[in-house]
């Protein structure tokens, strides 16, 4: 059985997701697409805790990159968690 691993979103990674967020809602004069973002990025990291090997390697030891739209959301894998 494939373990899971708890998702973790560091302080500095939050702030700057909500930063994109409202980026795209000033640029849009709508939250439509940052909604829209939101939910890939929600999708494509919660594959994550099953298949944390899954993003492209980075020359960091159990660090790596997954790409959402152009976006690049880095994570560290630990023994029980996702840090991303």
């Amino acid at each position: 059985m494939v373990q899971k691993r708890k998702l973790v979103w560091l302080l500095s990674a939050q702030v700057e997701r909500k930063e994109i967020f409202i980026f795209w809602n000033n640029r849009n004069k709508s939250n439509r697409y940052s909604k829209k973002l939101n939910e890939l990025f929600k999708e494509r990291t919660e594959i994550l805790k099953k298949f944390p090997f899954s993003g492209y390697e980075t020359n960091i030891e159990n660090v790596r990159i997954i790409i959402v739209e152009n976006y690049l959301i880095t994570y560290e894998i630990l023994k029980n968690e996702i840090l991303i």
